[in-house]
């Protein structure tokens, strides 16, 4: 649970909640002017900023909407019954205490009536919140691309992501130092918030196993996570079969998965992280080029130098020299 300062902050009922109470519904009014019951950005985040939240409205059955913007809903106590995807009878997903729902801007839910103690947090994030998250992490991990790009995918049907995350510590200090620096206005809470989601998404990379795999497309990206974790963690000496092995399943099974989902190859993901890490290495070391090379995971320096080339438009020593003075 928060903090105690915080939780007396979210816990009051609100005055939505105080209508509800009195007999009234849902007013859309309040979320959208759409007939379908699309959650407009432009109603719930104030023109100028990327983010805001609010908790969730209790005492009612909240009705089948998709919103335009992603959405994250964090369960501070008690807990809430989700109904996902568009097709009776959708996808049951129960968020418990210190879960994390990400939502990307397609996705249709509903939720069904929660109580008084059932307390949820809704973040609600336009798309380009993310940029300085993405930038932490697009250079050295796929994973993280991967969560990112689940997020902000343009497709018709929507994608979510749920973590189980009650005791992690870590995470739950993130979440919130965000509903702090929200509820309390700090100064640079815009900054603070994106920087600190780039740091949750790392978090969550590493407890990528408290990621729920029930139904299938959820077994698929808990499965892709795994794989794409197995390569942030074993670039040097990892194979496919391996791999394949750690999850018992056929390589064509994870092949087809990382493709379809990645748009690479496992090789190819491979390659990628290697070379990251020998970039990393030139600009933040004085390793030799062929130390370099060892500690990436070749054996073949000469096919080595193809790739980098291939990738970079130069060879590692031009690309070293290329650098300004502060990082050789």
């Amino acid at each position: 649970m928060l903090c105690e300062e915080l939780m007396a902050r979210l816990r009051p009922i609100t005055e939505e909640e105080q209508l509800i109470l009195q007999g009234r519904d849902i007013d859309r009014k309040r979320y959208t002017t759409s007939r379908d019951f699309t959650i407009d950005s432009r109603r719930m985040v104030e023109k100028g900023r990327l983010m805001e939240i609010r908790t969730h409205t209790r005492f009612v059955h909240f009705p089948r909407h998709r919103h335009n913007y992603i959405e994250a809903i964090y369960m501070c106590s008690g807990s809430t019954t989700h109904i996902l995807g568009g097709a009776s009878p959708g996808q049951k997903v129960v968020l418990e205490e210190g879960d994390l729902l990400f939502l990307n801007q397609h996705s249709v839910h509903e939720i069904l009536p929660a109580g008084e103690e059932d307390v949820a947090v809704n973040f609600m994030m336009l798309p380009e919140f993310f940029d300085e998250a993405f930038s932490m992490i697009e250079k050295d991990s796929v994973i993280g691309r991967f969560l990112v790009s689940t997020l902000c995918r343009n497709e018709n049907e929507g994608e979510y992501l749920h973590f189980k995350l009650a005791g992690v510590m870590p995470v739950q200090n993130l979440i919130e130092n965000m509903i702090w620096s929200q509820l309390f206005q700090q100064d640079n809470r815009r900054k603070i918030n994106q920087y600190t989601m780039g740091v949750l998404l790392l978090q969550l990379m590493e407890f990528s196993h408290r990621l729920e795999g029930d139904t299938p497309d959820e077994y698929e990206n808990k499965l892709v996570l795994t794989a794409l974790r197995y390569i942030e963690t074993h670039y040097r000496e990892g194979s496919l079969s391996e791999l394949c092995t750690a999850v018992n399943l056929p390589d064509y099974t994870v092949s087809r998965l990382l493709k379809g989902t990645t748009g690479q190859t496992f090789k190819e993901l491979l390659q990628q992280k290697r070379l990251q890490k020998a970039v990393y290495l030139l600009t933040q070391t004085q390793l030799s080029v062929s130390d370099i090379i060892a500690a990436v995971g070749y054996d073949n320096t000469s096919y080595f130098y193809r790739l980098f080339k291939k990738e970079m438009g130069m060879s590692p020593k031009e690309y070293r020299e290329t650098l300004p003075e502060s990082c050789k």
